[in-house]
Order: structure tokens, then C-alpha cells, then sequence
């Protein structure tokens, strides 16, 4: 019969005691040594984007003759010269831009990457295994090869300079693919052969049995499209001509010249530009954090 450590006095706590003596030698020092660098590799990740933010409180003169992280002066000049030209800087007009193509790109990502890994890791497609292999292969592939080919193809549409230039080609990606497919066939079959026999059809089983399962994945996916959309630079600089059709990281670069630099309104519309997507990602950081933990690298 085994003894129980609760119900003897001080049992626990012998218990605990015993476990910590038994404990590798320097294991307790290693651990502090690594959550020690951690935090170090934190701070230093952070100390960018909280500098960021310091120095657009700053007026030109700190800002350019640095003497301290802190302002000695605070200042919100800057955020009022941005936010107070619509007519030159059309910041609101870029933010609107910005939010709109974002939030239609993680849209399209979302129906369009959950139907193809539905179909690759649940349907009994001929060749479906090389078809997955040439999707993950395409994410080899570097984006700045594809744009002239795809700027050829937007033009012979007449899409350039229209949303549609940004949203259609950022449609679909081999990494919500490769995610959700992951995702997808961890989903135990006997649920969708009970779905199965109470007369749901394929699509029946997508929607109602798969999708609620996967939220976690599809959460992530979708806030990664998001960032990325909203960050993205080289397609909205190449495919829009008109200033007031920009996004916000091609409307913050027009603060910068070959000869001049507005440092301070570079600073605030970074700040207007970065703050949407901190608040997104700590929104959904429990939710990112749980489908990757979910998803992993399952075969």
C-alpha cells in the first residue's frame, strides 16, 4: 500500500525537499542563466520600438543633437503637424487605406488557404502529396521575383493604381497552406465520418466541423497576414501611382528626400503607422501563442 505525502505531517513538504536534492547539479543555475537571457534578448528587441516612440515627442533639435533617451522638452508638434495637413500629408486617407487592404487580404487568405488545405489534408486527391510539395516549394521563392511578372499581369487587367493590385496577388499564400494543412490533419477522421453519416456533405464537414476546430490556427494565420499586409512596402509603392491611394509605409517614406529629412513627422507617422499593429498582436497574443503550440510541425 502506498503512503500518501498529504496525509503525513510535513510529508510535502519532505517531498519537495527530496525532489530539489535529487535535482542535476547547475540545472537551477542554467535555467536562471537562460530566463536571464531571455529577458536580455527582450529588452534589446523592444528598445527599438520604445525609441521610437520617445523620440516623436521630441522637437527637431533633440531629435537630431541626441542627448538622452527621455525628452527634456515633450512635445506632440509633431503628431499635430501630421494629423493637421490633409491636404499634404493625407495620413487619416493612408490609415484608411491601410485597414481597408489589410483587413481584405486576411479575408481572402482565410477562405482561400483553409479550402486548399482542407482539400489537400482531408479529400483523397490524386497526387495530392506533390501538389503540397510544389505549394511549400513556391515559399522558396523570393517575392521581388514574381513582381514584374505579376505587374505585367496587373496592367493587362488595368488593376494598377486600384485596391485590387494589392489584394488579389496577397490572396492566397503557401504559408497559411502549409499551416492549416498541419492544423487539419490533426483533426481526428471519425468526427467527420460521424458528420459524415448524419447526411452532412464535404462542404457541410468544412464548415461545420472543421473550421470551429481550427480557430486557433486560423486566429494565427490571420494575424500574420495582417501584420504582413499592413507592413508591406515594395507592392504598394510599385503598383499605386496616386499619393491619396497609398498605404501607411509608403506615406511615411514620402517624409524622407535625397536632400531633406522631416525627422520628427517621420517619427509620429511611424509611431501612427507601428501602434495598430502592437495593439493587434497583443490582442491576439494568447490566441497566436495557442495555435502554434497546436498546430507544431504534426505530419
Amino acid at each position: 500500500m502506498k503512503s500518501d505525502p498529504d496525509r503525513i505531517p510535513g510529508g510535502r513538504a519532505a517531498a519537495e525537499r527530496t525532489a530539489d536534492t535529487c535535482a542535476l547539479p547547475g540545472s537551477r543555475g542554467r535555467r536562471i542563466a537562460a530566463e536571464a537571457f531571455l529577458l536580455f534578448a527582450t529588452l534589446l528587441a523592444l528598445f527599438p520600438v520604445v525609441l521610437i516612440f520617445l523620440e516623436a515627442f521630441k522637437p527637431d533639435a533633440e531629435i537630431v543633437h541626441f542627448r538622452g533617451i527621455l525628452p527634456h522638452r515633450w512635445t506632440l508638434e509633431n503628431f499635430l503637424e501630421v494629423l493637421g495637413s490633409p491636404e499634404e500629408v493625407p495620413i487619416l486617407r493612408w490609415f484608411a487605406n491601410s485597414v481597408f487592404i489589410s483587413s481584405m487580404v486576411t479575408l481572402l487568405v482565410l477562405v482561400v488557404d483553409s479550402l486548399a488545405a482542407f482539400a489537400l489534408a482531408r479529400l483523397n486527391l490524386p497526387g495530392r502529396r506533390w501538389m503540397f510539395a510544389a505549394i511549400v516549394a513556391t515559399m522558396m521563392v523570393p517575392g521581388q521575383v514574381l513582381l514584374v511578372p505579376v505587374y505585367l499581369i496587373l496592367n493587362r487587367l488595368g488593376w494598377i493604381d486600384t485596391p485590387l493590385a494589392l489584394i488579389v496577388p496577397a490572396g492566397a499564400g503557401a504559408f497559411g497552406v502549409f499551416l492549416l494543412h498541419q492544423f487539419f490533419q490533426s483533426i481526428p477522421r471519425e468526427l467527420e465520418d460521424a458528420a459524415a453519416i448524419d447526411g452532412c456533405s464535404t462542404l457541410g464537414i468544412y464548415w461545420h466541423v472543421v473550421l470551429p476546430l481550427a480557430r486557433p490556427a486560423l486566429a494565427t494565420l490571420g494575424v500574420f497576414t495582417f501584420i504582413g499586409s499592413w507592413n508591406a512596402f515594395l507592392g504598394p509603392l510599385v503598383f499605386m501611382d496616386s499619393v491619396d491611394k497609398y498605404t501607411l509605409p509608403v506615406g511615411v517614406a514620402l517624409f524622407q528626400t535625397s536632400y531633406y529629412a522631416e525627422y520628427g513627422y517621420t517619427l509620429a507617422a511611424s509611431v501612427i503607422c507601428t501602434l495598430p499593429v502592437l495593439v493587434v498582436f497583443v490582442l491576439f497574443s494568447r490566441q497566436i501563442i495557442r495555435g502554434i503550440s497546436l498546430t507544431g510541425l504534426k505530419g
